[in-house]
């Protein structure tokens, strides 16, 4: 396969998201500026979080910023890695605790 799957990031991209929709890109880079500053919970812990949701949401881009961020942050590569384990472990919890909605199917059908 000689093509990516996910172009790279680039000023063509990040212009073309500004002509399209400046104002909706203000209100996001503004909300994402508040989401992340540090209040209860600092910055670094803001990160690990990020890197952990962006491997449950599987966006490559949310990933790679959010790692660099969390390291920009004094993250250290291991308490990286521990958030993605976190992640995986809730994954998995999600299908198995879903998992009561086919036993429920399973006891109701009439087969």
């Amino acid at each position: 396969m000689d093509q990516a799957m996910y172009p790279t990031s680039s000023a063509d991209i990040a212009r073309k998201r500004r002509e399209l929709a400046p104002k909706q890109l203000e209100a996001f880079r503004a909300f994402s500026a508040a989401a992340f500053a540090a209040g209860e919970l600092d910055a670094r812990t803001k990160q690990l979080i990020a890197v952990a949701v962006a491997h449950v949401t599987q966006c490559p881009y949310c990933i790679r910023g959010h790692t660099e961020g969390a390291l920009k942050a004094g993250a250290s590569e291991a308490q990286i890695m521990e958030a993605i384990w976190v992640a995986a472990e809730m994954r998995a919890g999600g299908a198995y605790a879903h998992s009561a909605l086919a036993i429920d199917a399973m006891a109701g059908h009439k087969g």
